[in-house]
């Protein structure tokens, strides 16, 4: 994936809202908390799968060679996941925290093109500098963290509005954006403030990522995109 001069001048465009996050807390063991987790956990693979089947099933949507394998590639990975968050429903464990084992690296050019398949090509917007691309990360964090904001914003922006998936380098950190052409509302600013989530399912995906990303000393922000559109940045330390 190459970088075009839009990709600068997105980032030029961005609006950071303040604040953008509160601390964090510890995930406690919480019975209810973990059932909550688990079934958000759940909709995001199953929903994944539901799309990426029907991608591959829809007669009318020309697939080239490339969406194919990255359909392919995140259906298994998908699979592995939904199997993962069995062993943790089983062992009663997991869920709101990765195992503390370190993770396998890959480039994030990958990943990147893997949560594009969700987006329909006609609405799709991928771009990365080729050190962004090149840069190793955590797999399966990072794969479930672009996977859950992805769907986050074909789920939340206009049904039939542009998603872009941007990464960059910038100093001594990768940013990763998300967009839609939606906007930054009050919801959203409290999810990303929360420092434990909500009762209910609102806004536990957010509080999920930043679990995530806070694991690699990473953060999440959003941002006002201009003239119109929102955006969620992941920033992680470079490896």
């Amino acid at each position: 994936m190459r970088a075009r001069h839009g990709l600068q001048g997105l980032l030029r465009g961005l609006r950071r809202i303040e604040p953008t996050s509160g601390d964090l807390r510890a995930p406690v063991a919480d019975p209810e908390l973990l059932l909550r987790v688990l079934c958000h956990e759940f909709r995001t693979p199953i929903s994944t799968l539901t799309s990426l089947t029907r991608a591959l099933a829809d007669e009318h949507r020309e697939l080239s060679g490339t969406d194919r394998r990255a359909i392919t590639a995140l259906a298994r990975d998908q699979a592995a996941h939904l199997q993962s968050l069995l062993r943790d429903a089983t062992a009663g464990t997991g869920a709101l925290a990765p195992a503390p084992a370190p993770e396998p690296t890959v480039a994030l050019a990958g990943i990147l093109r893997e949560a594009a398949a969700l987006v329909p090509v006609g609405r799709r917007r991928v771009r990365a500098t080729r050190s962004a691309g090149s840069c190793p990360v955590p797999a399966g964090r990072t794969r479930q963290v672009l996977v859950n904001l992805v769907e986050n914003a074909l789920r939340h922006g206009p049904s039939q509005g542009q998603v872009g998936l941007y990464a960059t380098v910038r100093g001594p950190g990768l940013s990763m954006l998300v967009t839609d052409e939606g906007r930054v509302d009050d919801a959203l600013l409290a999810a990303l403030r929360r420092p434990v989530p909500a009762p209910g399912m609102s806004g536990l995906g957010l509080w999920i990522v930043r679990q995530l990303v806070a694991v690699d000393g990473g953060t999440l922000r959003a941002h006002r995109l201009q003239p119109r559109g929102a955006a969620l940045e992941v920033l992680l330390p470079v490896r």
